[in-house]
């Protein structure tokens, strides 16, 4: 409960126009630590950094709810172009997408634009022997994306394409059973939305169980999963069940954020497991940032550092 009213406030704070533009004024320095830049240049580059440490890259260009046809559809020619840009640089393109940023929602020529650009995108990626992981967004979308995730499932396969879900979200899962004959490729989250107590557990403990149970059971389904958390408590858990149920390194990953437990990341590299770290970038990228700062205090201090720095 602690740690929901803790995210609630910080993010209505965070979504006051001026606390945006006081942040903004100090341009992208405050940013930085949890965003790789803002251009695909400065995305690539992250990713060869991290590969020296044996981390893979998750690319992701910012941005949330854009507005018109045309701005939704110029997003996923950026996007297109970092995959272009990826595969010439020699890094096989592993992408993530918000269906709002290119187009969920809209009707153009009798379809939903945000699934016409999601096919451009994925079917660049299967070109190039890559992946493309839609990401979840808050709960008035889920049930959208999960259709449209089902309809790339079968036009691209699992191998191409994957999707998240949220374990702070009631409905999460059935929404993994009901996926289930997909054998799909999934990213589990705890959820960073504010989202209300009505669809989303309040306290921590619930939140975690879940995680773990979602984990579970798609490793005992032998489906890929992401493990995306810094839970140390639950990657080790995570360990060992896959010790106690025989499940090869190759089965998983762990996912994480850039510019979060950098340590942990290389350490789980050099023990063999699969690491994952997301790397977002772009100018759009308050709303990002809005969420990394909300979920823990220890952020916000960092923050008020850099500003009190000028």
């Amino acid at each position: 409960m602690i740690d929901q009213m803790y995210r609630k406030a910080v993010l209505t704070v965070s979504g006051q126009k001026f606390v945006e533009d006081l942040i903004r004024s100090r341009g992208f320095r405050l940013a930085q630590r949890f965003v790789a830049g803002e251009d695909a240049a400065s995305a690539l580059q992250a990713v060869r950094e991290l590969e020296g440490d044996g981390i893979l890259g998750n690319l992701d260009l910012l941005g949330e709810f854009i507005d018109s046809p045309e701005q939704c559809s110029a997003f996923a020619d950026r996007v297109l172009s970092l995959l272009d840009a990826a595969n010439a640089a020699g890094i096989r393109p592993y992408v993530s997408i918000k269906l709002s940023s290119v187009g969920q929602g809209q009707t153009v020529d009798g379809e939903d634009l945000g699934l016409t650009n999601a096919r451009r995108i994925v079917g660049k990626a299967r070109q190039y022997g890559g992946f493309v992981c839609l990401d979840m967004e808050d709960h008035p979308r889920v049930d959208l994306t999960l259709a449209q995730f089902r309809t790339l499932v079968n036009e691209f396969g699992n191998e191409t394409v994957g999707t998240v879900l949220q374990s702070y979200l009631y409905r999460t899962e059935a929404d993994l059973e009901a996926l289930g004959d997909l054998r799909p490729n999934l990213r589990i989250v705890k959820g960073a939305y504010l989202e209300p107590a009505s669809v989303a557990m309040p306290d921590k403990a619930d939140v975690d169980a879940s995680y773990r149970k979602l984990v579970y059971a798609q490793m005992k389904a032998g489906n890929y999963v992401n493990v995306a958390t810094h839970d140390e408590a639950i990657i080790e858990d995570v360990k060992h069940f896959v010790l106690a149920h025989g499940i090869g390194k190759d089965a998983f990953e762990f996912q994480m954020l850039y510019g979060i437990r950098r340590d942990l990341q290389k350490e789980l590299a050099e023990q063999g497991y699969r690491v994952r770290a997301y790397i977002p970038y772009g100018r759009d990228w308050y709303a990002y940032f809005s969420r990394r700062i909300a979920e823990r205090p220890a952020n916000v201090l960092f923050v008020l550092r850099g500003m009190l720095r000028g």
